[in-house]
């Protein structure tokens, strides 16, 4: 009986190995599973890189903080408390805070909108759900690796991007290269 069990398990087992086979019908079903998930409702709206991209290159009269973030990632969770406060302390002076959070379509219901909620969140999300990294990291910035927290800080006259986490003090002392005239004397 023993041996029977066993080699059941094997065979089960080997049929999840890439065998260069057509997936078997669990794996399908898991695709359907993650595909249903993204129909369902989320608070927040969802982007592919394309649908982002008009975000990541506004002229108007704002300078834009675009953070790159996701609940798993713990410098982006250390970090966020001072997006929120810069946003807040700067919101007379046409500075806009945009999280684009990269989580996992099976964690946008269960991490994403509790964290947002629990935190009390002001700044505007959106998720940005595109597989194809590859393509769309370089046109966000071409020397940028994929790491997070990653942050743009543009307006129509200059833009900066880090690949680090900020504190309050460095992320305010980024923001006064925006406003800083480059005819006057300091």
């Amino acid at each position: 009986m023993n041996r029977l069990l066993i080699l059941f398990s094997m065979g089960f087992l080997s049929m999840g190995c890439g065998d260069n086979k057509k997936p078997n019908a669990d794996a399908d079903n898991q695709v359907v599973a993650v595909q249903s998930q993204k129909e369902e409702k989320v608070a927040f709206p969802i982007y592919d890189f394309e649908g982002l991209e008009p975000l990541l290159h506004k002229e108007d009269d704002q300078t834009y903080i675009i953070n790159f973030w996701a609940t798993w990632c713990k410098p982006c969770l250390e970090e966020m408390p001072y997006f929120e406060q810069v946003g807040a302390e700067q919101k007379d002076n046409n500075i806009k805070v945009i999280l684009v959070n990269l989580d996992m379509p099976h964690m946008w219901k269960s991490r994403l909108e509790p964290y947002v909620k629990n935190k009390g969140l002001q700044s505007e999300v959106v998720i940005l759900d595109d597989p194809k990294q590859n393509v769309w990291i370089p046109k966000v910035d071409k020397e940028w690796g994929g790491g997070i927290p990653a942050t743009l800080i543009y307006n129509r006259d200059k833009r900066s991007f880090f690949e680090h986490g900020f504190t309050y003090e460095e992320l305010n002392a980024a923001l006064k290269d925006f406003f800083q005239k480059p005819d006057s004397k300091l």
